[in-house]
């Protein structure tokens, strides 16, 4: 049996020690990038992408706001998705902070190490959180509001794990909240399509985060946390198939309430093929495969903004 006090033994570790974050920057910065996650940037793609899919679908059919204006915006989303993620990430670890130190794979992170202590942590978070706002208030007021709404989510997501096999819902929640500020920014408001989208978004990350949580079902099952990865079991293909085609549908439907041209529903049904080869070869017990098709989401987003921008320069055309 293993003991409590002991990491299980993975064989496995989230914090690579060779990275460009060790050979670049300076020792007593090194925990703080790496609490953030900055060398591993796939979790800012994946929270970028929404915000970028309504900026660009808003800005499309909008007349009161021009390209350079759009692009003035989704930079402002990239920055603040790097910010947003990175302190996501902070409250993340300062929840499981115990548990990590049971892992193997968690252990070299930096509070569960000792790197960086729960106060340092908290007092990182509070200046990564007031970046987050200096970026956030750039923007119109409704879209400050809506961005605001979404902390309370931001900050249960870390402990649902410990009472739901669906946490992976909470991330979704959480995750494509962007949808709904990105609308806003370009509008105004939150419209219909900015709904169907972020419920697209939701589906998408339910898809997403069940494949990738599959790295981490067994340590799950031993220090007794919860995952839809447990949950669903071998039976994950078939419901991920279930999730992706309504985020396809969801997103179909986005761009018919928009009144986007044609060409998008053709990108949008191409770009569903990537998600029907990630279900089709995922292997969900070989974790570079999970991981692998995990990643590769950050292909099948900027798939989807391409057929929103290809579609409105077609119209246009």
């Amino acid at each position: 049996m293993t003991q409590v006090n002991q990491p299980i033994q993975t064989g496995k570790n989230d914090m690579p020690q060779d990275g460009w974050i060790d050979r670049f920057v300076p020792a007593p910065a090194r925990p703080y990038l790496k609490l953030l996650r900055l060398d591993r940037p796939i979790g800012t793609w994946l929270l970028l992408l929404p915000c970028w899919w309504s900026t660009a679908m808003a800005g499309s059919i909008t007349a009161d706001i021009n390209a350079k204006q759009i692009i003035i915006m989704m930079a402002l989303f990239g920055v603040g998705a790097l910010i947003m993620r990175g302190a996501g990430c902070v409250i993340n670890d300062l929840a499981d902070r115990n548990f990590d130190g049971k892992v193997e794979r968690t252990t070299t992170r930096p509070l569960p190490s000792g790197q960086v202590k729960v106060w340092q942590a908290l007092l990182f978070l509070g200046v990564i959180l007031l970046l987050g706002l200096a970026v956030l208030v750039q923007f119109r007021i409704e879209a400050i509001i809506v961005g605001v709404c979404s902390l309370p989510i931001i900050i249960t997501y870390p402990f649902m794990k410990r009472v739901t096999y669906w946490p992976q819902a909470c991330l979704g929640l959480a995750f494509n909240w962007g949808a709904l500020v990105g609308w806003t920014a370009v509008t105004g408001t939150v419209e219909p399509a900015a709904i169907a989208m972020y419920a697209a978004g939701f589906f998408w990350t339910l898809g997403y985060d069940t494949i990738y949580a599959h790295q981490d079902k067994d340590d799950d099952e031993k220090i007794g946390l919860k995952s839809l990865a447990l949950r669903l079991g071998d039976a994950t293909p078939k419901w991920a198939k279930g999730f992706y085609t309504m985020t396809t549908l969801l997103l179909g439907v986005a761009g018919m309430l928009a009144d986007l041209h044609w060409s998008y529903f053709v990108l949008l049904g191409l770009a569903g093929i990537h998600l029907g080869w990630q279900v089709a070869t995922v292997k969900l017990d070989d974790a570079a495969n999970c991981l692998k098709r995990f990643k590769s989401n950050r292909d099948y987003g900027l798939l989807v903004l391409g057929a929103i921008v290809i579609s409105h320069l077609i119209a246009i055309a």
